[in-house]
This record gives C-alpha cells, sequence and structure tokens, in this order.
C-alpha cells in the first residue's frame, strides 16, 4: 500500500545565450482569461507550419527515421517565426559548440517578455513563503499557469523523446481545439528536443567527454547540464518529464520502484502517481503490459527509481519541488511507435497538470512551507516504500538536523566550490563572523563531539530555508537508502566527496554571520616586490589554479613540507588574482619564494586495449586534466610502448585509465620498456582495474587482489582511509579522509612501495552508504607508491576521477602529476625484484563488471533454484554463491553497463518479481 504521506496532497557565453531570445515570438497581451477554441480537436493555424511542411515527413505515426539537430533547430525556428504563441533561446553550448535550443509555449498573453518574467517570478515566489503570505500564494495559484518542462534525448543514442517533443510543440503552437487552450491557458510548457546533441550525432549515450549526463545534475560539471540548469532556475517546473529509451518494445512510466529518497515531498510523488493514471489512460496501443501483452505495452513500479541525486528526475523533484518523471520507451520498436509512444505520455502529461494547475500551484507553495518548518524543528521526513510489496529495511534514524557548518582549517578553496555548489542551487550560505560553541556537533565520519568551537570564517548552512530538502540530499553523511535496490551509487554526500572537515548539529544555534552574496579569494593584501604571495595546494581547486597558471607561463615552487605555492610578487596581475579568486584560492603575503620549482607535466593517456576512449575514466581523464586543467594528452596507444615510440618515450607522465584489459596488450619487450621509462624518472599513474593490473603484469607493483566475499556488496559507498602524509602523493591531505569506493578492486597492501591510503585495521574503520562485507577492506590499500628507479608508478585502487565530482580523489591525482623529481631508488631497478615478479604470476582476478559493477541479485538461500532458473533464461554466464541464508546470482557485466542500459537486467528483475521471487537486494 501506498504510504499515505506520498499522497499528501561552460559557458558563461552560452548562459548569457539562454538568458534572452533565439528568436523574436510575436506575442501580444496577458490576462488571466480563456482563449477561444474549437470543438473540433483537428482544428489548427495554417500559418503556423506542420512537422512535414519542414521536415518532410510526419512525425509520429507514419514516420520513418528520426530528426537530425539541424532538422531539430530549423523546426523550432520555423515554428517561432510562425507563431505568436511561441519563443526560443539556447540554454548552453554542447562541448563540439552546438546550441541547445528550447521552446516556451503558452497562449499569446503568456509568452509576452514582461508576462513571461511575471509568470516566473511569481512562481520562484512560491517557493519562499517568508516572503510570500498564504493569500498571495493562493492568488497565484488561481490566476498564473503553472510551468511544465518537456526534455529529451539526455542520452544521445536514445532519440524518439526528441522527435515527440517537437510534435508537442506543434500541436500546442498550432492547435485550434479546447484540448490545446486548456494546456496553454493553464500552463507554460517549455520544451528541450535534445539536452546532448553531441551524442545524438553519434549515436552514443555520453557526451563528447563520455560523461553520462544523467548522472551529473548534482554537481553540474557538464557545460550542457549547468546551462540547463541556470534555465531551471529561471523557469521553476513543477512537472518535469524526461524523455528516454530503453532496451525492448515496451514503455515506462511512473509510479516509480523503490528506493525514493526520503527527502521527496510527498505532494510531488502524489503528482508522480496520478500523472501515471493520465498517462494509463491515454496510452493506446497495447495498454498495460500482462501475460497477453508483451510489446507496445506500458508497465510500472519497475527499474527506475528516484534515489540518486544525479538523475533528470529526482533533481527537478528534490530540488526544485517538481514531479520530476523519467519515462523511458523501448528502443527496439519501429519510429513511429516510438514517437508517437512518447507523444502520448507528453499530451497526457500536459493535460493532467493543465487540469490539476491551481492544485499544484498550492500544493507546490505547501512543500516550500513544510520545508521551512522542518528545517525550523531539525527534522528530517522518513523513509517509505512506494511499490506495494516493499518494505522499509532501513529507517531515517531518530536524530534532528539544524545546521550544517563547513569549517575553514582545511581544504577552504573546496569548501568554497562547494558553497558555491549549494548558492548555484538557491542555497542560503552565511559566514561566522565571530566563534560559535556547538554544544552537541556530529562529525562526518560517524563520530560526535561536544562544545565545539566553530571558528570565524566558517560556513553555516540552516537548515530553516526553502531549500531544507536539498541541503540535506546533497550534504546529509548518509542517504539512509529504505530498500537495498541499486543502479547508481548509494552515496554522494558532497563534503565527504570534497573530504572538507564538517559538522552538523540538531542545536538551535544563530551564530554571528553574514550571507555569503560570491566567492572568496585572490589576494588580501600586498606583499613586498621581492616577496610571493602563497596558496595551500591542499585541494583540487588549489590543484585547478596551479595547472592553469603553470598553463599561462608563471613560475611556481612548491614547499614539500607545507604543499604551499608561492607566486612571486611581480607576476601577480590582475588575471592571476582573478583567476584565484574564482577558484576560491585566498594568495598571502610571503617572503622570497623558496621550494621545489612546478612544471606542467607531458602526459600521454593510453587508449590501448582494453581502453573505451567514449566512456568512464578515459573521457573523465580529457575533461579533468585536458579541459579544465589545461594540460595537453597526447594518445599513447598499446603499439606506442612495444614499440617504444616517441609518442610514449616522450612524455613525463603516463595515465592508464580504468578498462577491461589486465595486460593492456603489452608484450614482454613492452613492458620491459614501460619499466625502463619509468626508471628514467616518469611517473605511471593507473586507475582501477586496467591500471592497477597493467602495473601488476609489468612487475611494477608487489599488490595483489584480495579475492571478494561471496556477499561483498559496496555500492558507490564513502569509506574512511589513513593517510600517510609523507608522502608526496598526499601532500596537502589530512591524516584522515574519505575516499569512494564502487565495488572497486581490493589491493592487499604493497611490499616493495609506500600504501598512501589504506583502509583502517580497527575501531576507526568507517563506511557510509550501502555496503555488505566491507571489512574485506580493512587494512587493505587504496592507493600505492611503487618506486622503480627515479620514477614511480602510482596505483588507485578506485576511480578518482569519477563523474569528476571526487574531489580529494581529483587532489590526489594532481599531487601524482606533480610529484617531485628525486634521486633513484637503488633498491628498485628497472629489473622486477621477487615480489613484483610473484604478484605479475599471481592469477588475474575476473573482472566481472568492466569499467562498473556486476549485476549482482541476492534472495533467500531456499529460493535459488527458481532464481536460477528464470536467470537461465537471460544468460548462462551468472556466477551463484551462498552465505548464512542469503544466496547471490551475479552476472558478469563486462561492458561496464547500468541497469538502464543493459541488454536484459530490467527485464530479469521483473521475471523474478512476476514469479514472486522475494528479492533481499538488486545492484547493478
Amino acid at each position: 500500500m501506498v504510504p499515505p504521506k506520498r499522497l499528501a496532497g561552460a559557458a558563461t557565453i552560452a548562459l548569457l545565450l539562454g538568458m534572452t531570445p533565439l528568436l523574436g515570438g510575436t506575442a501580444t497581451a496577458s490576462a488571466a482569461r480563456p482563449s477561444p477554441c474549437s470543438n473540433d480537436p483537428t482544428a489548427r493555424l495554417s500559418t503556423v507550419p506542420a512537422p512535414e511542411t519542414v521536415l518532410g515527413f510526419p512525425l509520429g505515426t507514419g514516420q520513418e527515421r528520426v530528426v537530425t539537430n539541424d532538422e531539430v533547430r530549423t523546426y523550432l525556428g520555423a515554428v517561432d517565426s510562425a507563431s505568436a504563441r511561441v519563443v526560443t533561446g539556447v540554454m548552453a553550448t554542447s562541448v563540439l559548440g552546438q546550441p541547445l535550443p528550447y521552446a516556451v509555449v503558452s497562449n499569446e498573453r503568456h509568452v509576452r517578455p514582461a508576462a513571461l518574467r511575471q509568470i516566473a517570478d511569481d512562481v520562484r515566489d512560491l517557493r519562499d513563503p517568508r516572503r510570500t503570505s498564504a493569500r498571495t500564494a493562493d492568488r497565484t495559484a488561481k490566476d498564473s499557469p503553472a510551468i511544465v518542462w518537456v526534455t529529451a534525448n539526455v542520452h544521445g543514442g536514445e532519440k524518439s523523446g526528441t522527435d515527440a517533443a517537437l510534435k508537442t510543440l506543434y500541436e500546442l503552437a498550432a492547435g485550434l481545439s479546447c484540448d490545446v487552450a486548456r494546456r496553454n491557458d493553464n500552463l507554460v510548457t517549455i520544451i528541450v528536443p535534445t539536452q546532448n546533441p553531441d551524442g545524438r550525432d553519434a549515436t552514443r549515450r555520453q557526451n563528447e567527454f563520455g560523461f553520462d549526463m544523467n548522472r551529473d545534475w548534482f554537481a553540474r560539471t557538464q557545460q550542457e547540464t549547468d546551462g540547463k540548469l541556470e534555465l531551471l532556475r529561471r523557469y521553476p517546473p513543477q512537472v518535469f518529464v524526461d524523455a528516454h529509451e530503453m532496451g525492448g518494445r515496451q514503455y515506462f512510466f511512473p509510479p516509480n520502484a523503490d528506493p525514493i529518497h526520503h527527502e521527496i515531498a510527498g505532494e510531488a510523488v502524489d503528482w508522480i502517481n496520478r500523472i501515471g493514471e493520465a498517462n494509463k489512460a491515454g496510452f493506446g496501443f497495447n495498454g498495460a503490459c500482462d501475460e497477453t501483452a508483451f510489446t507496445e505495452c506500458y508497465f510500472n513500479y519497475d527499474t527506475y527509481d528516484m534515489f540518486f541525486m544525479g538523475y533528470g528526475d529526482t533533481v527537478p523533484t528534490t530540488g526544485f519541488g517538481a514531479a520530476g518523471m523519467t519515462y523511458e520507451k523501448g528502443s527496439a520498436s519501429a519510429v513511429a511507435d516510438r514517437v508517437q509512444q512518447q507523444f502520448h505520455t507528453q499530451w497526457s502529461t500536459l493535460g493532467w497538470a493543465a487540469a490539476n494547475k491551481r492544485e499544484v500551484l498550492g500544493g507546490y507553495f505547501d512543500i516550500w512551507t513544510d520545508a521551512l518548518a522542518q528545517g525550523r524543528a531539525g527534522s528530517l521526513e522518513p523513509n517509505e516504500v512506494v511499490q506495494p510489496t516493499n518494505e522499509v529495511q532501513f529507517p531515517v534514524p531518530d536524530i534532528k538536523i539544524r545546521s550544517y557548518f563547513l569549517l575553514p582549517d582545511r581544504q577552504l578553496a573546496d569548501v568554497r566550490q562547494l558553497v558555491e555548489r549549494l548558492r548555484r542551487m538557491d542555497v542560503e550560505v552565511y559566514e561566522v563572523q565571530k566563534p560559535t560553541r556547538v554544544p552537541t556537533a556530529r562529525v562526518f565520519g560517524g563520530r560526535t563531539a561536544t562544545n565545539v568551537t566553530v571558528p570565524k570564517g566558517a560556513y553555516w548552512i540552516p537548515m530553516d530555508q526553502p531549500q531544507k530538502h536539498w541541503i540535506q540530499a546533497i550534504m546529509g553523511e548518509d542517504p539512509y537508502v529504505p530498500f537495498p535496490y541499486f543502479y547508481d551509487v548509494s552515496s554522494w554526500s558532497n563534503p565527504l566527496l570534497m573530504g572538507v572537515s564538517t559538522i552538523y548539529t540538531g542545536d538551535n544555534v544563530r551564530p554571528k554571520a553574514e550571507l555569503v552574496r560570491g566567492i572568496s579569494g585572490g589576494r588580501g593584501s600586498l606583499a613586498w616586490p621581492w616577496g610571493s604571495y602563497t596558496y595551500p595546494l591542499d585541494s583540487a581547486a588549489a590543484a585547478e589554479l596551479t595547472f592553469r597558471l603553470l598553463g599561462h607561463g608563471v613560475p611556481l615552487v612548491r614547499d614539500l613540507s607545507t604543499s604551499r605555492v608561492a607566486i612571486p610578487a611581480t607576476k601577480l596581475s590582475r588575471t592571476v588574482d582573478e583567476l584565484a579568486e574564482s577558484f576560491g584560492v585566498t594568495l598571502t603575503p610571503g617572503g622570497r619564494p623558496t621550494g621545489t620549482s612546478l612544471a606542467l607535466p607531458d602526459v600521454g593517456l593510453f587508449q590501448g586495449t582494453g581502453i573505451s576512449t567514449t566512456s568512464g575514466s578515459h573521457g573523465e581523464a580529457r575533461y579533468v586534466l585536458g579541459k579544465r586543467w589545461g594540460l595537453d594528452l597526447t594518445p599513447v596507444t598499446t603499439a606506442d610502448i612495444n614499440d617504444n615510440t616517441e609518442a610514449f618515450t616522450g612524455r613525463t607522465v603516463l595515465l592508464v585509465p580504468d578498462g577491461s584489459s589486465a595486460t593492456g596488450g603489452l608484450t614482454a619487450a613492452g613492458q620491459a620498456n614501460l619499466r625502463e621509462w619509468i626508471a628514467q624518472g616518469h611517473t605511471y599513474v593507473g586507475l582501477r582495474n586496467e591500471g592497477t593490473r597493467v602495473a601488476r603484469a609489468a612487475g611494477l607493483t608487489s599488490t595483489t587482489e584480495k579475492t571478494k566475499p561471496a556477499d561483498y556488496l559496496v555500492i558507490g559507498s564513502h569509506l574512511r582511509v589513513d593517510v600517510d602524509t609523507d608522502s608526496p602523493v598526499a601532500l596537502g591531505r589530512p591524516a584522515e579522509d574519505f575516499e569512494f569506493n564502487n565495488s572497486d578492486p581490493i589491493l592487499n597492501p604493497s611490499t616493495t612501495g609506500t600504501n598512501v591510503l589504506s583502509y583502517p585495521t580497527g575501531d576507526t574503520f568507517w563506511a557510509n552508504g550501502y555496503t555488505v562485507g566491507a571489512d574485506a577492506l580493512k587494512g587493505t590499500a587504496a592507493v600505492v607508491d611503487e618506486p622503480t628507479g627515479s620514477g614511480r608508478a602510482v596505483l588507485f585502487a578506485f576511480n578518482p576521477l569519477f563523474r569528476a565530482y571526487n574531489e580529494n580523489g581529483l587532489h590526489l591525482v594532481a599531487n601524482a602529476l606533480l610529484y617531485p623529481a628525486g634521486a633513484a631508488d637503488a633498491r628498485r631497478s628497472s629489473g622486477v625484484d621477487p615480489a613484483r615478479a610473484s604478484a605479475a604470476a599471481a592469477p588475474v582476478t575476473p573482472d566481472l563488471g568492466g569499467g562498473w559493477r556486476p549485476i549482482t541479485v541476492e534472495v533467500a538461500a531456499s529460493d535459488l533454484p527458481r532464481t536460477r532458473a528464470i536467470v537461465e533464461r537471460f544468460t548462462t554466464d551468472a556466477r551463484t554463491s551462498a552465505k548464512d541464508s542469503s544466496a547471490y546470482v551475479v552476472i558478469p557485466n563486462p561492458q561496464g553497463l547500468q541497469v538502464d542500459e543493459h541488454p536484459f537486467a530490467s527485464d530479469l528483475v521483473r521475471a523474478l518479481r512476476d514469479a514472486k521471487v522475494p528479492l533481499r537486494s538488486v545492484v547493478g
């Protein structure tokens, strides 16, 4: 039964472009009166071009191919020019420079510039009950249209939603029926036909940097995502549709699968479920999937959850209070069926939103009113489930949270970047002006403290503000999953990702503090001309600044005992000062610059055997090291290393991303070449599976992989690590830190190098998110520094570049790239010593998860026989094991596909549920 609560009522230029119309719509006056309309549902304005007129073919029924990016832009422009109901703009540009256009469509009165601004202002006012009275909110709900977004194609190869969105645009722009008039009178509809034009051109899920942009929402690392979120802030939605495709020939729309994040408001879930009923009524085709209908039918309550705060449904819902929804159409259907079904759900959604506009706007105001009251009381929303057969397994603990404090004692630039991330989602953050005592505090990492003094310069995030739900959703130490079903990660706590010092409290403290209105940083006071300006290189933001300064030719030195970088005072230009401020790095006057000179590394990026160049950590390296840090990356192939070509030997650093090969295709000669190159003083950086295994096979490390227990599940979680602060790789990091683990290989400690990051063995071991059997990590290594001659191999068991939002990992990579030159280690010649030879000869652990994870299904041990029988209908490669009362079915996933792109994972889970097999957990 559904719980009662859930039924409760880039680029700067691109962003500037998004704030102004691309083409001038010819709108007229604004007033709250119904439009004249026709009872003929086929009546349309002849002046608005139909799709077949511009494109040469219809959209939906009769369509034989999908629309190209050029055709999307052409058709938007044609409709805008012809219709007084439409204005268009550009919300961002893609990595390859393509515009991401959008259309605003409503009745002629609403789309006048002044009227549209007023509508957006009125809706934004609903989000802050402190400045909006209940009477004003009721008047807005009565008189103002609601804002609905229809978006598509965030995954470039999932194309039908784009075409359907254009069809929706045409019907709204040209239709004369009362059905159309009701939608336009009661709604302002924002249509974004494609969120990923580069991926659409390439028929590829990811964008040009290999990022899945439906995982990028909270971090906004990609310019396409960032521009979209700025437009969302301008036009906050009450309903948000994100149209996708999946495998097969069926269709999914909500109600969702569990889990649903506890901070998602009950009103939004109620709207989502009721929109699902409207979609059922308007779907057509074969209706609901059942034993008689297997294709061109719909299903609900499966696969698609609302938990991770990187999705195109969870962020509009949690951050904007909307009914955020993912719609998925099977890609095996004919183009005409795919587009027509996407249109049916879009049209039904708009119909429901128009019919319930006043209720929705009233409930929208209630969401923010309740958030304020909850924040003031320090209360968290409880965990609940929506699927009728599920029960809450992990309740939200009974704790109060009234404030978060980001402490300024270390990683201050990353603290400031987090403050800006919060502010850009309309969170109010304050800088503490006077030390404040907090009687009882919780310290990130599972600890508590009493009588904590929060110093001046700390950042205070009170919960009694409208964005309480969003604050908890991304700041929370743990997301408190109610039911263990995952097709993404189980932790994304921003303070843990950044490794910044953070506490939270249920005490009612009100420090003397000032609202932050901009980022702090840059020069505070003047240095002597012969002196310097210094900053701590202790954060990802400071690392990025360092590479950017080196790229601009600014001479830098680093004190290896304090990790402070010095800039000669004579080199501090206005550009350098402004750059430091933009990164939140404070420049402090100092004496004469002394220390080890820093130089830009000459990085080779391995793209040999086993490496995908269109996704995963190869793309993340191109984005982080190439775009953000400004480094020139030279492609290095397997043949380059085997043949010792200049493309390899001319580099000072070789970065080997995660991949599927244990050797990278290197021959014995190639492995010897690699060892000799490192011994000359160069650095090898290896990431996760392939990065560590290529090093092992080449005799560069004594680490071996530890076998994972049968019940081992570490699902994108954060764990405490001990840090060897004497290692140059750890310069600027604290003695205890946190790292992100996503079912990564478990490395036994090195006996021939330095274990830079290790998981504790005693009481300080700690993990958040969802973990089972994580004790297997105790005492193992997360980062290893292995010397060979004058060089070294720095090996990461995890992916430090993961989605470019693992900031403490990014800092460690920067340290590895800036590793100071040193004398040759006589103990580690370019030959292979016995410990390393033994590691190289050890059997290779099967890579069951590719660059991601295998599919793991947990059932009762007694249910294993019938589970195995169902699994064998889909694959014969599954592996089974048992521990205690549970059985585990592990399905290899060598391509590293997530559940929503896997060819049969969703169908398998549905088949198990249809067979009434109780699922204890599902991880994909």
